[in-house]
């Protein structure tokens, strides 16, 4: 087991990392906000923004592409000036945007919670909402912002990749404990959905993956949100390495000069109240053999 390091901390609650110019860029939902760090821990806000943030990603040209959670909707960003409208999802989502992977061409793939999921886990307590919840779908976002349903019956649609050689996308159903494949078709479309790798692995143990990253060997490192650690799957689900972290591991990214610092966003609680009202979420990270492939 590797033990996770603090790189920085004070954060509201920190989502969707990705290794972009040297730097790794964040969203601070409830302190709404989008954020970079490099590598020493110093930390940059790069944009503000008038309600939660979450998923990013970068289209070919360079502008940044970020969902804004409760307009279920995504935005573009130059660098410079206001963000502008690239994609209306709410005729697609149930309910608020979450995390997204964008691929080579700038198609985006986009998550939901499908229901209020912090009321109901401040009413019922987490195994009855693991145990019954309503399903969600992932919006597909095509580059000149058209949108279609990627798929549905998504149990929470949370961190999403893309395999180096854009066939395959790989999703985190949150609330189901597994990852779960379809190919990759014509025009971004998604088809043949298969389980990857079942995640329950003990019932005193539970793992919820939240975010998801991949590396050159073909295996990810899944951000447990039930628990204090960040796992490396195999496809069929044999865990190979576990990093420990100091707090629940929300999301994961590889990165640094040599894809191998892996990156993690830690907190008590992803509680839209409790992280809005306080700062006690970080970043931690570990370095790990196996450098970062594929997207994001």
């Amino acid at each position: 087991m590797i033990q996770a390091r603090t790189l920085l901390d004070g954060l509201h609650f920190g989502e969707g990392p990705r290794w972009h110019g040297g730097r790794l860029w964040f969203s601070d939902v409830t302190g709404l906000a989008i954020c970079s760090v490099g590598p020493a821990g110093n930390l940059q806000r790069e944009l503000s923004w008038e309600e939660r943030p979450s998923g990013l990603g970068w289209m070919p040209n360079g502008d940044l592409l970020f969902v804004s959670m409760e307009r279920r909707s995504l935005y573009r960003w130059s660098g410079t000036g206001r963000p502008v409208l690239h994609a209306d999802l709410g005729g697609v989502l149930e309910f608020h945007a979450n995390d997204m992977v964008v691929d080579a061409d700038g198609r985006a793939y986009v998550g939901n919670f499908g229901f209020d999921l912090h009321e109901e886990l401040r009413r019922q307590g987490a195994p009855a909402v693991f145990a019954v919840h309503p399903t969600a779908s992932m919006a597909l976002v095509q580059p000149d912002g058209t949108v279609e349903r990627a798929a549905g019956d998504l149990h929470f649609p949370n961190g999403t990749v893309i395999t180096p050689d854009g066939r395959t996308l790989i999703v985190a159903e949150t609330l189901a404990g597994r990852l779960t494949a379809f190919t990759i078709g014509k025009e971004g479309r998604l088809s043949d959905r298969r389980l990857w790798a079942p995640l329950m692995r003990d019932p005193l143990r539970p793992c919820a993956p939240d975010g998801i990253c991949l590396d050159e060997e073909g295996a990810i490192w899944v951000a447990n949100a039930a628990g204090r650690e960040c796992i490396r799957v195999q496809e069929g689900g044999e865990v190979s390495e576990t990093v420990e972290t100091s707090m629940n591991c929300f999301a994961c990214m590889l990165g640094g000069e040599d894809g191998r610092t892996l990156y993690m966003m830690t907190g008590p609680t992803s509680d839209d109240r409790d992280t809005a009202a306080n700062v006690r979420c970080g970043i931690e990270v570990a370095e790990v053999p196996v450098a970062q492939a594929g997207r994001p």
